[in-house]
């Protein structure tokens, strides 16, 4: 499989859209950096925010809401939130 910045982004979507654990996320986060290819044209970027994904469960590293918005913005992305009443 070949990483670019849409399947990280498409990845970090899916935890925050709830689909996805951050333990999922790390752990395909962690499988990239070992196994898989980057896109050559978005390899650096795209490397270092699946690196930093890969690490979001040590405690020095944990990811915030805005950790979120920093990582989806080095990848072209910006995040729009909706509140909704239930």
């Amino acid at each position: 499989m070949i990483i670019n910045r849409h399947v990280a982004a498409d990845k970090l979507a899916g935890y925050l859209y709830h689909t996805t654990s951050l333990r999922e996320l790390i752990d395909w986060a962690e499988w990239a950096m070992m196994e898989a290819e980057f896109d050559e044209s978005d390899f650096s970027t795209t490397r270092d925010v699946v690196a930093r994904l890969g690490v979001a469960d040590v405690r020095a590293f944990n990811l915030s809401w805005s950790d979120c918005e920093e990582l989806l913005r080095r990848l072209g992305y910006r995040v729009q939130l909706q509140v909704l009443a239930a």
